[in-house]
């Protein structure tokens, strides 16, 4: 039998010539195998490699050059991974001098000139993260820190690290060698499923690499080839222990101004959810013209419910975060949401198909490399332009139609969380409320017996702030279910009534179908009280009745100032005198109750006296309209002889005056959503690191592009 040419230390490698232009080839596992020496006895011939497994000695003794072509070696990822996987604590101790010297040599291989040793280092170093974090999962980052690279020499490797990887991903190289950097430093940051116990962000957190994410995403070709990993980073970075110490990245991100920079961030995020839009819209279309929507048809749409369930597509809470950060923390990115750009041809250059991503059950895999350069379908053709907000409200209108499954029930409550930021600012008011930015928004609804699909082309131009208005009563009108998403109705109230105070407070008079609004506040009135029983064994409905009632309130005290006509006053009037019962049954339920000494005494009683106009209201004009048609011998008014009465009779109407109604708390993340965002992070950071599978670590590109060593 023909023998092995033996390499360093006695590893068999199949070596290849050595010189100008040529290149090492090794057998798989060989250099690992030389590495993690020491993991068994001599005779074991593990890794095939056999008495080098049993040594724990630095295998560069044998070889004063092993270091310089073990870096010349394509690295197997599974087989190193595997290796350190499969020892036990032990075995894996007694070659953690090695582990730890083989990490120190790879940050040393970054600075070398030949990209296939840049390229090999920086595959070692995942691989050893990956596998060491494998072996350590349920032990703290100190562990993970000492096994890679031991406590004595952990701040001079990681700063030498960091900067490596900075200058790398700064330097106007190979893009191939900046995604690697890119996939590095997720791995590292995901190294622990609490991105807060992953006690190796400290050193991320001094060494800083915020100016070169920063750059990736003003530079167009970069943030093309990188944008998409280079946000998720950024916003996985800015949940480092936010809510217990000074994190950099959070202080930095909220004073960035650069505009090409903020800008190329929106872009990134707005190309991901137009792209989750897209697929949406594409499953939608297939399946309406699929066999199900005929046999749907044949039986009179029975399972039109269950058919919408079908259209399923993996949504993508690691983009919506990154949004959520940026809206958030930074005042200059709000202008971002309304840069108008165009619907078609963003981006011209051609790029092949990527392979589809493995479903996951929280979507965080990147989009392919053709998202970032493609854009959202037309929203009409009519509509040529389009901007990030819009493509996150036709998000929101998709992931809010169905809270059943967990992870859209969280996508959902970051949508309104991000609404709420909006909803509050000043600037963004002002663009969602100007009549010259005009769009015409085609919003997802959900398939209902009793209401036809809408016709897109009939949609009309409109300020945005109608889009966010419509999503709102959509989410009203479509979730009054048995598992009742309490706490999403809340936000989207809220939501309401935050752009409500502005338009008060700016007297804007908006011209919106405020009827389907108070329609489907009504309705859900009515739906909490006939389940009273089976909510209240759940949920405090008070809390939500008092926020209607006070949106009616609001209507009620300040309409004349931000309703657009008034005759639109006079229909909130009549509204509210055609659905009279629902309010008297309203207020008989909460007046049954705070006469009780039962737990929802005083959660009832502030309803009962939130009523106090609604019900003069009522009281007033009913009489009247009853005489009036006593008078005229009409047995059932129209509308416009009600209306009639109404206007007739506002000068003896007698009103309270009711305190606080344009007021509320501003939204606060830490006292409030803490524990849903420390969970959320949670899941992004354990659906990336499983989503760096081996095909995008081993790159075979990689080796093409730099097979050869000059």
């Amino acid at each position: 039998m023909k023998r092995r040419a033996l390499g360093p230390c006695g590893t068999p490698w199949a070596r290849g010539r050595v010189g100008r232009g040529r290149e090492y080839r090794r057998e798989p596992g060989a250099a690992e195998a030389s590495v993690a020496s020491g993991a068994s006895g001599p005779g074991n011939g593990a890794g095939g490699g056999g008495g080098a497994w049993g040594s724990t000695e630095d295998p560069s003794k044998c070889s004063p050059r092993f270091w310089e072509e073990l870096f010349l070696m394509k690295v197997n990822l599974e087989y190193l991974e595997g290796k350190l996987e499969s020892l036990d604590g032990e075995e894996l101790m007694k070659i953690k001098d090695n582990i730890n010297c083989l990490f120190q040599h790879c940050i040393q291989a970054l600075g070398e000139e030949h990209p296939i040793r840049v390229v090999n280092a920086l595959q070692t170093l995942c691989a050893l993260i990956r596998g060491v974090h494998q072996k350590n999962k349920s032990t703290s980052g100190f562990d993970i820190i000492n096994m890679l690279m031991g406590f004595d020499k952990a701040e001079l490797c990681m700063k030498n690290l960091m900067e490596s990887l900075d200058s790398l991903l700064c330097a106007e190289g190979s893009e191939s060698l900046k995604s690697l950097c890119l996939k590095l430093l997720l791995c590292l940051v995901t190294v622990t499923d609490n991105i807060s116990q992953n006690t190796i962000l400290e050193y991320v957190m001094i060494n800083s690499i915020f100016e070169a994410i920063l750059q990736i995403l003003s530079h167009p070709p970069s943030r093309r080839e990188h944008g998409y990993d280079a946000v998720v980073l950024l916003a996985l970075l800015v949940n480092y222990r936010k809510y217990e110490s000074v994190n950099p990245y959070i202080v930095k991100l909220s004073i960035v101004d650069d505009e090409a920079t903020l800008n190329g961030m929106g872009l990134v995020i707005a190309q991901a959810l137009s792209e989750y839009n897209r697929q949406y819209k594409d499953k939608e279309e297939e399946h309406q013209s699929g066999f199900f929507s005929a046999l749907t048809n044949m039986v009179g749409s029975m399972f039109i419910a269950d058919a919408h369930e079908k259209i399923s597509v993996q949504t993508n809470e690691a983009i919506l975060l990154a949004l959520y950060e940026a809206v958030h923390l930074n005042r200059n990115f709000i202008t971002v949401l309304a840069q108008s750009h165009p619907e078609m041809g963003l981006v011209t250059t051609p790029v092949s198909p990527a392979p589809t991503a493995p479903a996951t059950p929280l979507g965080t895999t990147p989009p392919s490399s053709d998202v970032i350069s493609s854009v959202e379908l037309p929203l009409d053709a009519d509509v040529q332009t389009s901007n990030l907000l819009i493509t996150f409200l036709k998000y929101s209108s998709i992931v809010m139609q169905d809270t059943k499954d967990e992870h859209r029930l969280h996508s959902g409550k970051l949508c309104l969380i991000i609404l709420t930021c909006i909803a509050e600012d000043q600037y963004a008011n002002a663009f969602l409320h100007d009549d010259n930015m005009n769009f015409r928004v085609n919003l997802h609804r959900m398939p209902m017996r009793h209401r036809k699909k809408a016709a897109d082309k009939n949609l009309p131009c409109r300020p945005l702030v109608c889009a966010v208005l419509d999503l709102m009563v959509e989410f009203i009108v479509t979730h009054m279910m048995k598992e009742f998403p309490m706490d999403l109705y809340v936000r989207c109230i809220q939501v309401v009534h935050k752009l409500l105070c502005y338009q008060k407070k700016c007297r804007v008079r908006l011209h919106y179908t405020w009827r389907e609004l108070w329609s489907a506040l009504i309705n859900l009135l009515k739906f909490l009280m006939s389940n009273e029983t089976v909510l209240l064994a759940k949920h405090n409905i008070f809390t939500l009745a008092l926020m209607i009632v006070n949106l009616f309130n609001m209507f009620i005290t300040y309409g004349d100032t931000f309703l657009p006509t008034p005759s639109s006053y006079d229909e909130l009037y009549y509204e509210i005198i055609r659905m009279h019962q629902s309010f008297d049954n309203l207020y008989s339920m909460v007046l049954r109750l705070s006469t009780n000494a039962g737990q929802w005494k005083e959660a009832a009683s502030k309803v009962t006296h939130a009523l106090v106009n609604i019900r003069a209201i009522i009281n007033h004009f009913n009489p009247k309209i009853e005489s009036y048609a006593a008078v005229n011998h009409i047995s059932q008014l129209s509308e416009e002889q009600v209306l009639e009465v109404v206007r007739a009779n506002y000068d003896t109407l007698t009103l309270k005056l009711q305190d606080g109604l344009d007021q509320y708390e501003r939204y606060s993340e830490q006292h409030k959503e803490a524990a849903f965002f420390k969970e959320l992070v949670r899941s992004i950071s354990t659906n990336v690191r499983r989503n760096l599978a081996f095909h995008t670590l081993s790159q075979e590109v990689l080796l093409k592009e730099f097979s050869t060593i000059s």
